[in-house]
């Protein structure tokens, strides 16, 4: 995998894929119909509902965007089908920091659509375990540049 790819299971990539269907076809010419209908109301200065339209088929055209360019740059795997005892990409990890248990899945937050924390292998705490062993030890430097050991306990596939 290259910098700057989106690691996602099969599923994740499906999921995004029929978000960017619904909000390309049916969604965006709902929205240009809102637009319409206010533009047909007369004076756009003060026109709420112009604005609010204009705000929203915004959002949905970042969204878009976003869509096209994660699922263009994605790498789209399965996630690991056994505990190998190693960090790695669609795994659920638990680590223990400060003697505070803590779990979260390693890779994108589209995989987990929610259901747990996710940490980007990118991120500080990605990339402190990602790769290390279960049983090992690695440091995290937090983003106020505390170094933190975090002992690995556990690497099962998500």
């Amino acid at each position: 995998m290259t910098t700057g790819q989106t690691w996602l299971t099969e599923e994740a990539a499906a999921r995004l894929r029929a978000e960017l269907a619904d909000l390309e076809g049916p969604r965006f010419a709902d929205i240009v119909k809102k637009i319409e209908a206010a533009r047909a109301e007369g004076d756009l200065k003060e026109n709420g509902g112009y604005h609010a339209a204009r705000e929203e088929q915004g959002k949905i055209v970042g969204r878009i965007r976003q869509l096209k360019h994660m699922l263009d740059n994605a790498h789209i795997g399965t996630a690991p089908e056994s505990e190998s005892g190693v960090v790695g990409l669609g795994m659920i990890i638990t680590i223990d920091m400060d003697g505070e248990e803590i779990n979260f899945l390693l890779g994108s937050r589209e995989i987990a659509n929610g259901e747990i924390d996710v940490y980007s292998e990118k991120s500080p705490l990605g990339s402190a375990v990602h790769g290390a062993k279960v049983g090992e030890t690695v440091n995290y430097q937090a983003p106020n540049k505390k170094v933190y050991p975090v002992k690995i306990k556990h690497a099962k596939p998500y």
